[in-house]
């Protein structure tokens, strides 16, 4: 029976359309921005409405994961259950130890990380019931050459989103990477946002804005933008 899939919380409160299944959004933050506690309003509000949400801790554990979702009011042992929520563990890795939690990787090298998307993510059926968020690409970065980890993103990872016909939300920090990386990610996304903080006003503000987005109807310029007010994890 088919299902609607639900809307993605913050994103599409900006956009006067859905936003297609499948589509790949690059969330580009500063490091003092509050898009960590976006991804899991994010997250939480697309569970709370009956979606499926695959969430890669790559800056904070899958523990921290699952507090902020608890904090925003979601049964995070139950929707892992139910398999309405996967969490994996990419943060172990960043500290060179072995993790135990079910979904996991337990290599950052660029090889390991390309073998085990072809073999397994690039063989999947489709998925577009998934939502899928990735809170820091960047960290992938820490531990590879740019250009290698830039083509395993162009080749494996972003296809692989597109073949599952899962949604994606990728957020990397801006200013740490080479402006032809962001050139070249930002040209294989559907969308782009930003998160920033806003120190031009007193008190500073947490800004959102749509820079570009294909495929869904928007403003006559294309971007819109809110000032966020999003709780602080504990």
């Amino acid at each position: 029976m088919w299902c609607a899939v639900p809307k993605i919380p913050l994103i599409e409160e900006l956009t006067t359309g859905p936003v297609p299944a499948g589509s790949m959004l690059l969330v580009e933050f500063t490091g003092a921005s509050q898009w960590y506690n976006a991804a899991l309003t994010i997250a939480a509000g697309f569970l709370k409405q009956g979606g499926k949400v695959s969430y890669s801790a790559l800056a904070q554990s899958p523990d921290d994961v699952r507090s902020g979702l608890i904090r925003l009011g979601l049964n995070s042992e139950e929707c892992e259950k139910e398999d309405r929520l996967r969490i994996w563990d990419f943060y172990t890795a960043t500290l060179g130890k072995k993790s135990s939690e079910k979904y996991s990787y337990d290599s950052m090298k660029v090889m390991d990380l390309s073998l085990r998307t072809a073999r397994e993510d690039m063989l999947e059926a489709p998925q577009p019931e998934w939502l899928r968020v990735i809170e820091n690409t960047s960290a992938w970065y820490r531990f590879n050459d740019e250009k290698a980890m830039l083509e395993v993103e162009l080749t494996r990872f972003i296809p692989s989103f597109k073949i599952r016909k899962s949604t994606a939300v990728r957020g990397i920090m801006k200013d740490v990477h080479s402006g032809w990386v962001y050139q070249q990610l930002e040209g294989a996304h559907d969308g782009i946002i930003d998160f920033k903080l806003d120190e031009t006003s007193d008190p500073a503000q947490n800004l959102m804005r749509i820079r570009s987005l294909r495929n869904v109807a928007s403003d006559g310029d294309g971007t819109r933008s809110r000032l966020l007010r999003i709780s602080k994890s504990p």
